[in-house]
């Protein structure tokens, strides 16, 4: 199984190895993970670049057990490969600092479902165990929480994700199908635009609709 998580400072890319032994233990006894990792930090982003080296230190120390990929010079065309190549898109944002999450929504497009905390689009996105799975409980906690999400984040992987994964193939393809069925045709460009020509650029029609009620 192949997994994609973000760099910048505020998803908390590192927080996927807070409990290293854990991850070992789930990647020996319920599958195989690859987790490739993308995006630049500032050069004035001493946390970014920081977060960076925690990373390939945690993967420098794992490469017997798990493979873990950085991939330098992150650019489009990468992002390309990535949002239609992976298995999982797994997203770790600090409550309530995702603005959107289009990366997310890009892969939702190619059927790739995703395992996030809820916030941004996920919290309207995610339907759980069909488009893909929360990261946490509570969408509206924006404390420092990442104790309980690291903890849901190895339940999921471990209970759920992997095993449908490698043991039940044809229903992690369902989860697939419905990220495109369900998310893919919400989030999108034609909708937003829709919504802004209707919302934002033709406010006497939403008056008159809301002097008729």
């Amino acid at each position: 199984m192949a997994l994609r998580v973000a760099a910048a400072t505020y998803k908390r890319a590192d927080l996927l190895f807070k409990d290293i032994e854990r991850l070992k233990h789930i990647a020996e006894s319920v599958g195989p993970i690859q987790i490739l990792y993308g995006g630049k930090a500032h050069p004035h982003d001493a946390g970014g670049k920081a977060l960076i080296q925690r990373v390939i230190q945690a993967a420098d120390g794992l490469k017997n057990e798990i493979k873990i990929l950085y991939l330098e010079n992150y650019n489009m065309a990468l992002a390309k490969l990535i949002t239609s190549g992976v298995d999982l898109w797994l997203n770790t944002p600090q409550r309530p600092q995702e603005a959107s999450g289009t990366s997310g929504m890009k892969a939702a497009l190619n059927g790739v479902p995703s395992l996030s905390v809820l916030d941004g689009w996920w919290v309207e996105g995610c339907v759980e165990d069909v488009t893909g799975w929360a990261i946490g409980y509570d969408s509206k906690i924006s404390d420092d929480d990442s104790a309980a999400e690291s903890a849901s984040l190895y339940d999921k992987l471990e209970r759920k994700i992997i095993p449908m994964f490698y043991r039940a193939p044809q229903a992690y393809a369902e989860v697939m199908r419905f990220a495109i069925a369900l998310n893919a045709s919400f989030f999108n460009t034609h909708r937003m635009l829709s919504q802004y020509k209707a919302n934002a650029y033709y406010p006497k029609t939403l008056i008159k609709k809301a002097q008729e009620v």
